[in-house]
């Protein structure tokens, strides 16, 4: 119930909120486990490191689906607006997702704020020697025909920073996620299932000090039972309307 969810956070200044697929798909972006969600179209074992590493023609196709996606000009929704609001306003110690839409940056929120647990799919780097050349540019020469683009610098393998199945999360995600939940007062989980490890020991991290969970999701999670208050609806709706209300206290 909001109402629930509002009591508990409203004397809260140090929220952690921590984001999954369920915030983006009101930007057109489907989940990964839903009736519609991407697994159903496509294999998740088929997306691991070592493949993308030694198999050429699945990069080949891997920046065609890049390149081609319907999603490269998703724009944040309500919900992520309203997420900004709350950093805005004092609110949180900051913002975890697990999305790689960039939604959260493009609504405002700086990297002091933000943590992309599993990357960014518009930001690319060089495996090889760290070299980060311009999304826009990459795209520029696979149009051109570079159809598995190497990296100018040291002719390595280039891949965008998104976190592959057998991938290490990034060192420095990991460490920020970590201090914030240490610090947290309060947990915001908005549009997750709190079902892929270890981005969701974050959240948990935070029960774990014996501080309150808020759950903002289209049906079930696999946590429901350590939330202090559960909101199940749309977060295009649900996560303004308590950020208009937390701001009145």
């Amino acid at each position: 119930m909001i109402e629930q969810a509002i009591e508990t956070l409203s004397d809260r200044t140090r929220i952690l909120v921590f984001t999954g697929a369920g915030i983006s798909t009101e930007s057109g972006i489907p989940d990964f486990r839903g009736p519609q969600g991407l697994w159903k179209r496509f294999d998740p074992g088929d997306y691991t490191y070592d493949r993308y590493v030694n198999d050429p023609g699945f990069r080949i196709d891997t920046w065609g689906k890049r390149f081609h996606s319907p999603y490269l000009d998703a724009e944040p929704n309500d919900a992520h607006r309203a997420v900004t609001r709350l950093w805005d306003m004092g609110r949180l110690i900051g913002v975890v997702t697990q999305n790689i839409d960039g939604l959260h940056a493009a609504a405002g929120l700086g990297p002091d704020s933000l943590v992309e647990m599993h990357g960014n799919a518009r930001r690319i780097h060089c495996i090889s020697c760290g070299a980060e050349p311009r999304f826009s540019a990459v795209e520029e020469r696979w149009e051109a025909g570079a159809l598995d683009p190497e990296c100018l610098e040291c002719g390595g393998i280039l891949k965008t920073r998104v976190v592959y199945f057998g991938e290490q999360l990034p060192q420095d995600a990991t460490i920020r996620a970590r201090n914030m939940a240490e610090s947290a007062d309060a947990a915001l989980v908005v549009g997750s299932t709190l079902s892929v490890y270890p981005a969701a020991f974050v959240p948990l991290a935070v029960v774990d000090r014996g501080e309150p969970m808020v759950i903002v999701n289209r049906g079930r999670t696999d946590h429901d039972a350590h939330a202090a208050a559960l909101v199940d609806g749309d977060a295009g709706t649900v996560v303004p309307a308590l950020a208009d209300r937390l701001a009145q206290n």
